[in-house]
């Protein structure tokens, strides 16, 4: 390998096939991005404590008096490029090798290629999901699996869109001047350097998600990164496209702003479900008077959830910009006609209620999903790409998107679920796999942080009594892990010796029962990663 570029250390060895990723001029583009934004990046993080301590004491939000000339004014975002005029269905997943081959075969528009919530970021996962990317993008990647079976990209592909992980996030193993980098601008910094032309080339484009934004401020932050980067390699401005993910509660407070900073780059808003519901139970978890049911029961048809993803498809289309539909987490089941048919009709009513109330496409995690994802949009849209033109007129309210309901039922079987997923999805986490099937739904990040979370506010809330009328407890969270675990070992098919699932039960049992709940559990996970 090269010489690394001054200011420059990398923490551990870098293999051979890694250092084509790791060239000298990709890196020098990295330290450029973390040279001029890391104190931006910073300030914004501090803000975010603030801003959790004043809701802490509080606060409500509401959309900013500001902006608000801003969001009565008539623009609209750049145009978009034809590739990103039809995202009927998006399927996402992790960066690795067989998941994008049949992801971009699968038949969607789009695929989301993720370096954040369903991918454990080790350094090897980074590495290896960049070089993927790298050979995708050029029509070259191909895998065969230990029967000999080949897989590779036919001709014709989904269009690629590539998540980074968030502002919280740091990437430990790459300093600049001795201050770890931001991970964000890593897995972008790296992917545009490498292939935004070669995207270019083949029809599509630098194409981008940016996760977990809570103000304007942040998606500024993003656009100007945007525009530094394309100055770097010499491509025009606008050249790269960003959906923003509304994943957080108060991100939906400022979705018209977050359009306006990215209008020459943006490609639109995607309701992220899951972590928006994490969002609201940990912005304002000090709040006496609120207290989430069941996750089960906090479907999209529950008023705060309803709220937010019509007042995104209206704000939306009323600057000319795609509104995408969030994920359903319902995977095909094998072995059991009767529960795959009712996951399938779950899938069904999910995507017609997105296609009828004016999203122009939305999310599923299975390949063998999309066609009756397609179908429900198709039945809606017919020939059209989109529904762009489809105006919404409901006047939504600060007190609607805060309108959180339903707060019963909260059940032993609730508890307990919540409990089996989180020790689930963290022992697979900290062995490398962060995209896993647990009891028929695909999950990631999210899924650990709503029951974490959940369970954390249970204890802490007077409102937090099952159906039975017992309070929950720090003790009975305890003594429900321990009946748990085995059960999850079971599944997991660990049948003896420690195991990652251990760590789990214990670092599920922290993190619920911590004075203060933790802003992101990946965070201190990510200290114990290679």
């Amino acid at each position: 390998m090269p010489p690394l570029p001054t200011g420059i250390t990398i923490t551990v060895p870098v293999e051979d096939r890694h250092a084509e990723i790791l060239n000298p001029e990709a890196l020098q583009l990295v330290a450029l991005l973390h040279r001029r934004f890391e104190p931006r990046r910073q300030a914004l993080l501090a803000e975010r404590v603030a801003r959790q301590h004043r809701l802490d004491q509080g606060e409500r939000p509401d959309f900013l008096a500001a902006t608000r000339a801003q969001r009565a004014a008539n623009w609209t975002i750049a145009p978009l490029p034809n590739a990103l005029h039809c995202r009927r269905v998006e399927i996402t997943g992790p960066v690795e090798r067989k998941m994008i081959i049949n992801a971009l075969n699968s038949g969607a528009d789009s695929y989301m290629a993720d370096f954040e919530d369903s991918n454990t970021p080790t350094w090897a996962n980074q590495m290896e999901g960049q070089l993927n990317i790298h050979a995708a993008v050029r029509g070259e990647l191909a895998f065969t699996n230990e029967a000999g079976k080949r897989y590779a990209l036919n001709d014709k592909v989904a269009t690629l869109l590539l998540r980074p992980r968030g502002w919280h996030l740091d990437e430990k193993h790459l300093l600049v001047d001795g201050q770890r980098v931001s991970a964000g601008i890593f897995d972008f910094a790296l992917s545009f350097f490498h292939n935004a032309k070669a995207q270019l080339a083949r029809g599509a484009g630098p194409y981008y998600y940016l996760p977990k934004l809570e103000s304007h401020l942040e998606a500024r932050l993003w656009n100007e990164i945007f525009v530094l980067a394309q100055e770097s390699v010499g491509l025009p401005l606008g050249t790269i496209k960003a959906t923003v993910l509304i994943e957080t509660i108060l991100g939906a407070f400022e979705m018209d702003e977050i359009l306006f900073e990215l209008r020459d780059h943006s490609a639109g808003l995607n309701a992220g479900r899951w972590d928006y519901i994490f969002s609201a139970i940990k912005k304002f978890r000090r709040d006496p008077n609120f207290c989430l049911a069941n996750r089960s029961a906090i479907t999209m048809e529950v008023p705060f959830m309803r709220a937010y993803a019509l007042l995104l498809v209206q704000t939306c289309h009323r600057r000319g910009a795609p509104a995408i539909g969030g994920m359903s987490a319902l995977i095909p089941i094998k072995n059991d006609a009767d529960a795959n048919e009712k996951a399938m009709a779950g899938i069904r009513h999910d995507k017609a209620r997105d296609a009828r109330d004016g999203f122009d496409g939305g999310w599923v995690a299975h390949p063998g999903l999309v066609s009756i994802a397609m179908e429900e949009f198709v039945n809606v849209l017919g020939e059209a790409p989109n529904q762009w033109d489809r105006q919404r007129d409901e006047s939504i309210a600060a007190a609607d998107l805060l309108t959180f309901q339903p707060e019963t039922p909260i059940t032993e079987a609730g508890l307990r679920g919540n409990i089996n997923v989180g020790i689930h999805y963290l022992g697979s986490w900290l062995g490398g796999n962060g995209c896993v099937p647990i009891n028929n739904l695909m999950e990631d990040a999210a899924t650990a942080e709503i029951s974490r979370s959940q369970v954390w506010q249970w204890v802490v809330s007077a409102k937090g009594v099952l159906e039975d009328g017992r309070k929950v407890t720090r003790e009975l969270v305890q003594s429900l892990i321990a009946e748990e675990l085995p059960k999850v070992k079971t599944a997991a098919g660990v049948t003896a010796g420690a195991s990652t699932y251990d760590d789990a039960a214990v670092i599920f049992e922290e993190l619920s029962l911590a004075p203060t709940l933790a802003d992101f559990l990946t965070t201190p996970l990510y200290e114990r990663l290679d």
